[in-house]
């Protein structure tokens, strides 16, 4: 890593909240040229994205920039996500998987911009900041600037200092900065803070994207997914982009209350981090994924996929995104879709959903052996079967004994 600038320039992955509000003014007193860059990941209407834009001008950036990333998450985290059936502690599916976009992102304006120095709003307390460096580091040789970190070595209470340095300098506090904190993009929305870090009863304001049932429709709910080779190409036989598609599940089944969870997890730095997650669409698609998967690929398939899960949640939670032994777990995912094409019926009633029905040419049945009903083999097979099968456990059964 280079410690030595070589432009005056430094290039602020800006979302307008507090910590990258307080980098602008951080960043200008250290004698930057402060270029704020929005990644769009979604979740933002037009006018809040231009409220983020116009925030970042008022608290003196040079100049920003905006850049949708929506398709990028879709092919390089959704789409190998679904193929895995990853969560991490078997929950929660790694909603935070925009920022290692964000970071790519804005590292390409550092070169458009020719400089070397970029800068994030991460504290020193949790994982973003394993996201944000470690992908830095995988990509290039930049110099990190992280001034929310920074100020953690000199002041105790950083909100309230922050809130000061704005203040001071004539800019409010974000509207954004109140009891919760908010996350919201493409993929689904995170909220923490508050009686949910303290492990209490979620309030009615952490509903978002999922609706209380006081507001679940009447009508029950039916879509039918059609997937190409693992990946979802259609709602209801109507073929659409993947962020679009993603945006109308959470849609459709967030107003059945469809995608809610309340998860713990263990932070990479060695804490507890508490959080509620909602994510219709995510839910939509690895149901819906793994009936057509389960009925389609093999026995072997299918119990291989859980150790592969495992193994990708791990370095996609953990910062290593773009680490080759990642790559190496996606060519083998890729090559086992190749069968896993077909249709799958999803329905809700409200707060759950079922995959009720499969339809593929590829389904793994033979019409005549069906489980519980039918067979192609004799009594006498299927005995001789169970024999060999148990024969070892049969065996220990009659030494122990002695």
């Amino acid at each position: 890593m280079k410690t030595e600038p070589s432009s005056g320039r430094v290039v602020l992955a800006f979302s307008g909240g507090l910590d990258t509000s307080y980098c602008v003014l951080a960043l200008r007193e250290q004698g930057f040229e402060v270029h704020t860059v929005f990644i769009d990941t979604g979740g933002l209407a037009e006018d809040e994205t231009d409220a983020i834009r116009q925030r970042a001008l008022d608290l003196g950036a040079h100049e920003h920039h905006q850049v949708d990333v929506s398709r990028s998450i879709w092919d390089e985290f959704v789409v190998p996500l679904v193929w895995s059936q990853s969560r991490v502690l078997g929950e929660y599916p790694m909603l935070c998987s925009d920022r290692y976009l964000i970071v790519r992102r804005s590292l390409a304006l550092c070169d458009e911009l020719d400089t070397q120095h970029f800068s994030h709003g991460c504290t020193g307390m949790g994982n973003d900041q394993l996201r944000f460096d470690q992908t830095v580091r995988s990509l290039g040789d930049y110099v990190i600037h992280a001034p929310v970190r920074d100020l953690q070595k000199e002041v105790s209470d950083i909100r309230q200092h922050e809130i000061g340095v704005l203040e001071a300098a004539g800019h409010s506090a974000p509207g954004r900065s109140g009891r919760y904190s908010i996350n919201e993009n493409l993929l689904g929305v995170t909220i923490s803070g508050s009686e949910i870090d303290r492990f209490e009863a979620p309030g009615p304001d952490t509903w978002t994207l999922c609706r209380p049932r006081a507001e679940w429709p009447d009508v029950p709910l039916e879509v039918t997914l059609t997937f190409e080779r693992g990946v979802a190409t259609a709602i209801n036989g109507q073929t659409m982009a993947g962020p679009e598609m993603l945006a109308s599940l959470n849609d459709l089944f967030g107003a059945y209350g469809v995608g809610r969870h309340i998860y713990t997890g263990d932070v990479t730095i060695g804490l507890k981090g508490r959080i509620v997650f909602e994510c219709p669409g995510i839910d939509a698609l690895l149901t819906a994924h793994q009936a057509l998967e389960d009925a389609v690929n093999t026995r072997l398939q299918n119990q291989f996929r859980h150790l592969v899960a495992q193994r990708w949640a791990e370095l996609v939670y953990t910062g290593f995104f773009y680490e080759p032994h990642k790559r190496d777990l996606e060519a083998y995912l890729a090559s086992s879709q190749s069968a896993v094409s077909g249709r799958v019926t999803l329905r809700s009633e409200g707060g759950m959903l079922h995959a009720v029905a499969v339809e593929s040419d590829n389904i793994l049945q033979d019409e005549s052996a069906v489980y519980a009903q039918s067979c192609d083999w004799t009594p006498e097979e299927a005995e001789g079967f169970i024999k060999l099968l148990g024969k070892s456990s049969t065996m220990a059964a009659r030494v122990r004994k002695q």
